[in-house]
This record gives structure tokens, C-alpha cells and sequence, in this order.
């Protein structure tokens, strides 16, 4: 995603697959990393088509639809996002960002599964048992964070230069096959570096203050912790 506020795009419908459209470009996104799809209509003619998924398919993304007609094979479309939903999604994925960062910085714990939803959050760390007291210091500490308003950058680098800069526990960088170089980066200002190909807020002023709503214990040494935002 290269512009993660971009919310239309004038473009043309490539191809017509079982269940769904591939448009020429998109500014939709597909399901991964911890982090809904996108949804939103599609506009060709006088009729709005309602994306209610989207999905890579063999390299190709695919716009799921209610229903194809009237569209055609190399149509000239309107395609938009639900802002809205989209905007909620870039704060939630930027928190789970830095929520990972202060508590690998705390506790030493490494984030080992997530979650993203509109309206909460989850995220897995090991090895910790939380008390009440940490959560609150971690939640004083986000919102501290918040509160300095620190740019958050996406760029590409080097796959080499990016595990060099990588703190320890901070990413499975095991996970993104070794082909895949340059690597998409997100940094939060003196704070976090992670490889990640979702959708985030320029500065964490966007985020709005964070809630640790609930934490639960998932195994020996992983917590859960699920969190909210308010504007």
C-alpha cells in the first residue's frame, strides 16, 4: 500500500474471477498481517457495487463482490474505500505497533500473535504474566507516547539493513520468505522499526488515547491484551 490515505482510485477492471473483480490498480486492502481487508463500492456506470472482502489470489488481488453485473472486462471504474472503517484500521494497526515496542522495552516480551479489529485489538506476548500495576504503566506509557506526537514513516530498505536495525524479539522475521527484499518498513520515530505491510497513521497523534480494556492468559508465560481507542 503506498499511500495508506488514498481513498479512490479511477481505474479499469482487468479481469472478472469466480467470486470477484481485479482491478488495473487499487487503493484497496487485502486481508494480512493481523489486519482486515478493506471495503467499500465500486462504481461503473450509474452502479455502485458494494467490496464486501478482499483477498490475494495467485498474486493477484481480488475484490470480492456481491455481484459482478453489470460490470465487463476492461470497464472503466470508480473505485472507493470506506474511509471511515479504513481510518479506524490505520490507528488500531499503528497502536498494536506501539504497544509491541513498549512492552518488548519493558518487559522484554516479544509480540507472538495479533489481531485488528475496527473497534479492538489483541495482541499475544511471551514470555510475561501481567499484573495490574504493568498494565497501567503500559497504558501511561502509550498514551505518553501519544502525547509527543512522533512521525510514523513507511519506506523500503534493504533486507540486510533492516535486520541490523532491528531490535532483538521485535519481529519473526523468519516469516517473510527470503526472497522478498527490499522489505516494507514502518518506524515510529526513536521508537520502533518493523517490517509490516498494513495500513498506519502518519504521526500517533492520529491514534487518540489508548485503552487497555482486558488482559487474559493464554499459556504459560503469554498474555493477552486487548485494547480500544477513543478519538
Amino acid at each position: 500500500m503506498e499511500d495508506c490515505y488514498a481513498e479512490t482510485v479511477s481505474t479499469q477492471v482487468e479481469a472478472i474471477r469466480a467470486g470477484g473483480i481485479v482491478l488495473s490498480e487499487t487503493v484497496f486492502y487485502p486481508e494480512g498481517g493481523g489486519q482486515p481487508a478493506d471495503q467499500g463500492v465500486i462504481n461503473v456506470g450509474g452502479t455502485s457495487i458494494q467490496v464486501t472482502d478482499v483477498s490475494v489470489d495467485h498474486g493477484e488481488i481480488l475484490h470480492h463482490v456481491e455481484s459482478t453485473d453489470p460490470i465487463t472486462e476492461g470497464d472503466d471504474v470508480d473505485a472507493r474505500i470506506d474511509w471511515e472503517r479504513r481510518h479506524m484500521l490505520m490507528r488500531m494497526h499503528t497502536a498494536q505497533h506501539l504497544l509491541s515496542a513498549v512492552v518488548l522495552d519493558m518487559f522484554d516480551a516479544k509480540t507472538v500473535g495479533n489481531q485488528i479489529h475496527p473497534s479492538y485489538s489483541r495482541i499475544d506476548f511471551e514470555p510475561v504474566n501481567f499484573s495490574q500495576k504493568d498494565l497501567d504503566r503500559i497504558e501511561r506509557r502509550c498514551n505518553a507516547l501519544i502525547e509527543e506526537e512522533r512521525s510514523v514513516s513507511i519506506y523500503e530498505e534493504d533486507r540486510e539493513t533492516v535486520v541490523e536495525k532491528l531490535p532483538v524479539g521485535r519481529s519473526n522475521l523468519d516469516l517473510i520468505p527470503d526472497h522478498i527484499d527490499p522489505l516494507r518498513v514502518v518506524e515510529i520515530e526513536g521508537l520502533d522499526i518493523c517490517p509490516c505491510g498494513g495500513t498506519h497513521v502518519s504521526n500517533l497523534d492520529e491514534i487518540g488515547r489508548f485503552i487497555i480494556e482486558d488482559r487474559k492468559s493464554k499459556g504459560e508465560d503469554i498474555d493477552r491484551i486487548e485494547f480500544s481507542l477513543d478519538a
